[in-house]
């Protein structure tokens, strides 16, 4: 039953990033969201080499 709630929660949260990537993307702002998840992520960011 848990594994079923976490699916559910999983693909709601991809079809709301879907959604507002799409609307994003049509008013030419999908770049200001690109920049926010940066931001945002940041932290994982890890430079090997």
């Amino acid at each position: 039953m848990l594994m079923n709630i976490k699916w559910k929660k999983f693909l709601a949260k991809m079809a709301l990033w879907l959604l507002v990537e799409i609307s994003l993307n049509f008013l030419g702002l999908d770049d200001l969201a690109d920049y926010s998840e940066f931001i945002f992520e940041r932290d994982l960011i890890v430079v090997s080499g």
